[in-house]
């Protein structure tokens, strides 16, 4: 369980890092990636950019 947490924390970082050149590529802007307002703050849900990534670390992990 501690094993998955630790790849969880470091997957988020490296995506968080990544995510101004992600952004350049077009994710977080695609049909299905929501961004809301609400109680004076700005909410980012990435429903397909989520979705397309996981697809895209699935094929490499199976390549690999």
């Amino acid at each position: 369980m501690l094993r998955w947490l630790i790849v969880v924390f470091l997957a988020l970082i490296i995506f968080s890092g990544l995510q101004p050149w992600l952004q350049k590529l077009g994710f977080g802007r695609l049909p299905g990636d929501f961004r809301f307002r609400l109680f004076g703050r700005e909410w980012f849900v990435p429903l397909t950019s989520t979705l397309l990534l996981s697809l895209v670390a699935g094929l490499i992990a199976k390549w690999l």
